[in-house]
C-alpha cells in the first residue's frame, strides 16, 4: 500500500469545503478539488469512496454533533417533574437554544454546506431530522401537561409538524443570512419569544 502523504487529508478537506460552498453538492467537480489540494482524484476515492463520502466526511460530525447535543437537551427536559416542566419551558427551552447556536457557529461552514448545498446527499432532509425529534418531544410535554387541545384533536400532529418546521427554518435563517453571531444571538432571543407565544396558544388552544 502506498504511503499516503502528510497533510493531503487536510487540504483535501478545506479545499472540498470552499468547493461544495461555491458550486453546490452537485455541481462541485473532484478534479478541481484534487487540483487545489496538490493531489490526484485517486486519492480523493481511496480516502473517501466517493463525492459523497468526501462530502459526509467533512458535513457529519457537524449534523451528528448538533443532533445529539439536542437529544440530551430534550431528555434531560422530560426528566424533570411536571409542575418543574410547567414553570421552566420557556426559560429552559431559551438557555439551550443559545448553546445551540454557539455549536452551530463553531461549524458554520459545516451547517452552511448542510442547509444550502446538500442537495443530492443523505444530508438534503437534514432540518427534517430535528424537526421530526422537535415533534415527538414536544406530543411528550403535551401529554405530560394533559393538553385538552390534542386531546380533543383541534391541534394535529401535522399541525404541530408545521409550527416546529417554521420553528426550525426561522432558527437557521441566521445561517442562511450570514448574521455575525451577535446579531444571531438577538435575532434568536427575539424569535423564541414570538414562537413561545406561538406555542402557548396551541396548548391552550380553543375551537375558531
Amino acid at each position: 500500500m502506498a504511503k499516503q502523504i502528510e497533510g493531503v487529508y487536510e487540504a483535501v478537506l478545506q479545499c472540498a469545503k470552499e468547493e461544495f460552498l461555491e458550486k453546490g453538492y452537485k455541481d462541485a467537480s473532484l478534479r478541481t478539488i484534487a487540483q487545489e489540494a496538490g493531489t490526484s482524484t485517486g486519492s480523493i476515492y481511496t480516502r473517501f469512496g466517493d463525492k459523497e463520502g468526501l462530502f459526509r466526511a467533512i458535513a457529519e460530525p457537524a449534523a451528528n454533533g448538533l443532533k445529539q447535543m439536542f437529544l440530551e437537551i430534550q431528555e434531560a427536559f422530560h426528566t424533570l417533574d411536571e409542575d418543574v416542566q410547567r414553570a421552566e419551558m420557556g426559560q429552559y427551552t431559551s438557555l439551550h437554544q443559545m448553546e445551540m447556536l454557539d455549536y452551530i457557529y463553531d461549524y458554520f461552514d459545516e451547517f452552511r454546506l448542510l442547509l444550502d448545498c446538500a442537495e443530492g446527499t443523505q444530508f438534503s432532509r437534514f432540518l427534517d431530522g430535528l424537526v421530526d425529534i422537535e415533534v415527538d418531544y414536544t406530543y411528550k410535554y403535551m401529554e405530560v401537561i394533559g393538553c385538552e387541545s390534542v386531546k380533543s384533536g383541534l391541534v394535529t400532529e401535522e399541525f404541530v409538524h408545521i409550527v416546529v418546521t417554521a420553528y426550525f427554518n426561522g432558527m437557521f435563517e441566521v445561517v442562511r443570512h450570514g448574521m455575525d453571531k451577535a446579531s444571531a444571538v438577538k435575532y434568536l432571543r427575539l424569535l423564541n419569544r414570538y414562537h413561545m407565544q406561538g406555542f402557548s396558544t396551541i396548548f391552550n388552544a380553543t375551537e375558531p
